[in-house]
């Protein structure tokens, strides 16, 4: 989320952007739950965990903010949304879109951020039936396969482009994601897409069977 690499943002201002404090990003890591870690252990097949973040995309004058809800499993772009506030309103449109499309995950992954803590978000998977799980405070890595996707995402398409303004921002991420899911093949996965994988998943081979 945050890039410390960047010339143009101080580590400062891209705090402030995503209403993040620099404490935070700074903080030491602290050591991950063994309940999140046996769950991590767990993950064997799609819709199992999902995850969310956000980003910031930048345009030639000012920015909008980035959301997108991944499977865990199969790297797989499940809906996204552009904003120009941070308001949860269209992080929930997210959420309720990728449910609407693809069913439910068993269990849904955040940071602590104010649109996933929202009591509008949280109830949303609550009603869903859908078990909630958080980073702990510091962890800004925690959530790596969408850091992941979001430097993938810059570099490939966002950092080429000087988009005047969200129809033309909207336009450019839709075609990437979708080179993203179907077209671009992914290394944690032998080169399949994260479209293959989330639907039709490899069954792991029991190790008395492989012996």
């Amino acid at each position: 989320m945050v890039e410390p690499d960047r010339t143009d943002l101080s580590i400062v201002r891209q705090c402030r952007l995503l209403s993040i404090s620099r404490s935070t990003f700074y903080a030491p890591p602290s050591g991950e739950s063994d309940e999140n870690l046996a769950i991590m252990a767990e993950i064997d097949r799609p819709n199992q965990v999902w995850c969310t973040d956000l980003t910031y995309i930048p345009l030639a004058r000012g920015f909008l903010y980035l959301v997108a809800i991944m499977d865990w499993w199969s790297r797989k772009v499940l809906a996204w949304r552009l904003s120009n506030t941070m308001e949860a309103e269209f992080c929930i449109d997210a959420l309720e879109e990728a449910m609407d499309r693809h069913g439910k995950p068993e269990i849904f992954n955040s940071d602590q951020g104010s649109q996933f803590t929202s009591t509008a978000f949280t109830q949303a998977l609550k009603t869903a039936g859908v078990r909630i799980s958080m980073d702990g405070k510091g962890r800004w890595l925690d959530n790596v396969f969408v850091e992941r996707l979001w430097r993938s995402l810059k570099y490939e398409c966002v950092y080429l482009h000087a988009w005047s303004g969200g129809r033309e921002a909207r336009d450019g991420i839709g075609h990437w994601m979708a080179f993203y899911n179907q077209r671009r093949p992914h290394a944690a996965h032998d080169g399949r897409t994260p479209d293959a994988v989330y639907h039709q998943p490899v069954t792991p081979v029991p190790a008395e069977m492989a012996a």
